[in-house]
């Protein structure tokens, strides 16, 4: 079967969304790169402003130069695990740009092992970035969310917005070796439905994406060369064995990894006037692939 190969760029000057985010910002946590970076594309493409934010200052730079229009795009850098810092991007944010519209929460590593293997402070790291800064974040958020909705519905007009969180399918099936990054990652589904319930009030669609293996650096092959990270003291490998990749693609319907611009479709949905009337659902992003 011959297939075609579209440019990430080609392919969003050839698509006609039928919506336009203009007047809208977002903030997208872990945006330096990869799938993060990816969203921040699409929602710049589509008319939004967007803060983003990253750990390294220097990803972030790279990210908002690699927009179509840098203009519209600020950054923060900052450890999100940080009690402090996930208030700091809401106010930076609303600082800025004077409003806040769609928040995605994509910002996560894996730090994997079996449970027998897996310490306290490993377990507990996966449950803060994956789940408790998500949480941090939207509670930050919530003062002007809930004033600005009242002021708009006062004036009797229903604007939404828009909260994605992502989650993976390791959270909604589980995975070996993954008893942290899985357990952080089905409370984000709790999380995700539980707001949705609440915000509704206020006109916000609370949705989750859950993505199967995406073409980034955390499903990279992994070998002795292998790219890793340094997280609060800790050497963190990076990567997947590649016999575990092989037996992926060949367990995948559409038989290989996803990429993050498709990944960044899954959430674009979500941020757009399309899901208006979705709430509390979670939308599966991995090619048909359950472990």
């Amino acid at each position: 079967m011959q297939t075609t190969t579209v440019a990430p760029s080609e392919s969003l000057k050839a698509s006609q969304m039928p919506f336009s985010l203009e007047g809208k910002t977002a903030i997208v946590t872990g945006s330096g790169r990869g799938i993060g970076r990816a969203i921040a594309r699409r929602l710049v493409a589509a008319g939004a402003s967007v803060m983003l934010n990253d750990l390294d200052e220097h990803m972030l730079q790279e990210s908002r130069e690699s927009l179509s229009d840098p203009e519209r795009v600020d950054v923060i850098a900052g450890d999100l695990t940080d009690p402090q810092v996930p208030a700091k991007v809401v106010n930076a944010t609303l600082n800025t740009f004077k409003s806040l519209d769609i928040i995605v929460n994509n910002a996560g590593y894996s730090w994997d092992n079996v449970i027998q293997k897996t310490s306290d402070e490993q377990f507990q790291a996966m449950l803060d970035i994956h789940l408790v800064t998500p949480f941090r974040l939207l509670r930050a958020a919530s003062a002007h969310i809930k004033e600005a909705a009242k002021t708009e519905m006062a004036a009797g007009h229903r604007v939404m917005r828009k909260v994605v969180n992502i989650t993976s399918i390791s959270g909604t099936d589980g995975n070996p070796g993954q008893v942290g990054y899985s357990s952080g990652k089905a409370g984000v589904i709790g999380l995700t439905k539980t707001l949705a319930k609440e915000w509704g009030r206020y006109n916000v669609n609370v949705n989750a994406v859950g993505f199967g293996l995406i073409e980034t650096r955390l499903v990279q092959p992994l070998d002795a060369e292998g790219a890793s990270m340094e997280m609060h003291g800790h050497h963190i490998r990076l990567g997947v064995q590649p016999i575990l990749l092989d037996s992926v693609k060949n367990a995948c319907p559409l038989g290989r990894l996803g990429t993050p611009e498709e990944a960044a479709g899954a959430v674009l949905f979500f941020c757009s006037p399309l899901s208006d009337y979705v709430t509390g659902e979670v939308l599966i992003c991995g090619g048909g692939l359950h472990f």
